[in-house]
């Protein structure tokens, strides 16, 4: 039988409630000094879409990537890539002005896609990062 756990370089991050832990998804994964946050999207703690606003489902994407992050002591600083899928890249607008809201130079790098559909229907956004933690928290 193969073993499934995880190398112990390798672990997973947690919150709660930890609303991908039905889907057998974790919320982060650390590997050394590197973070990689799952895809997020506008949904609230309970799983639920915060609103049919695409700005109002970006801004909460971003916010549930930094509260995955300050689980491993990291910050939205700390990302140096982000991949951004959209349902209608007619939002691009939104998405550059949120960037430069939540963001500060130098900007992570950037994957921008769309896609025909997203993990749930009424979902216009999710959002995947990699962030590199601090010395501190190293």
């Amino acid at each position: 039988m193969t073993d499934r756990t995880a190398p112990r370089h390798i672990t997973a991050v947690a919150i709660e409630p930890d609303w991908y832990e039905p889907y057998a998804i974790s919320q982060a994964m650390r590997a050394g000094d590197t973070v990689y946050v799952s895809g997020q999207a506008g949904i609230d703690e309970n799983g639920r879409t915060v609103s049919e606003d695409f700005g109002d489902q970006m801004r909460r994407a971003v916010a549930n990537i930094e509260r995955v992050l300050t689980e491993t002591g990291a910050s939205l600083r700390d990302i140096v890539k982000v991949t951004i899928m959209v349902t209608d890249m007619a939002n691009l607008d939104t998405v550059v002005a949120i960037r430069r809201e939540v963001f500060t130079e130098p900007y992570p790098a950037d994957n921008l896609l769309q896609v025909a559909a997203l993990a749930s229907p009424e979902w216009k956004v999710e959002i995947d990062a990699v962030a590199v933690l601090p010395e501190e928290d190293r």
